[in-house]
């Protein structure tokens, strides 16, 4: 499956933005990739700004890894329950407090790649088998209709989001 290949319907004009800063790649080469394109980044990011933000009350580049992370995990969650059928609504989740939970900042770059790197390794595992009658299945998470195939686009392109925030706010300050 390719982004292309997602109904408009299929996502949130929110989620839009993830899904706009990816080429048409497919799902499982877009995954594999971000695993190995993303723990470089973390690895070249210097120490001393891991644990900085670029504003008084702006999230630390760890705590934006982190909720990459967590969010990555929650929308996991999501295709696997949607491509087991399981039509029960989902609610939202709440990043700020997600993030404040995290104690990201008390952790270094080993442990936040190797946390990465076994969270999309899960991500490649789920969606490496599907098919497009599987990648097509909805469900309602945040009171919106999604496919499986978007929810694994929409974690390809939160990455992307957030690592060219990284990079153009925290890095290039």
């Amino acid at each position: 499956m390719i982004k292309s290949d997602l109904p408009k319907e299929a996502y949130d004009q929110f989620y839009g933005t993830y899904l706009s800063v990816l080429d048409e790649s497919e799902l499982n080469v877009l995954l594999a990739n971000g695993k190995t394109e993303f723990a470089q980044f973390i690895e070249n990011i210097p120490d001393n700004k891991l644990h900085s933000s670029y504003a008084m009350g702006k999230w630390t580049i760890a705590e934006v890894i982190l909720h990459i992370i967590d969010a990555e995990r929650v929308f996991q969650y999501r295709a696997l329950r949607f491509l087991r059928n399981d039509q029960t609504p989902l609610p939202g989740f709440d990043q700020d407090l997600f993030v404040k939970q995290s104690n990201a900042n008390k952790r270094g770059k080993d442990s936040l790649i190797a946390e990465f790197k076994a969270v999309r390794e899960a991500s490649i595992t789920l969606f490496n088998n599907l098919e497009n009658e599987e990648l097509s299945r909805t469900g309602i998470a945040s009171n919106i209709e999604w496919t499986v195939g978007a929810l694994g686009f929409v974690i390809c392109g939160h990455l992307r989001h957030h690592q060219q925030i990284i990079t153009y706010k925290y890095l290039q300050a």
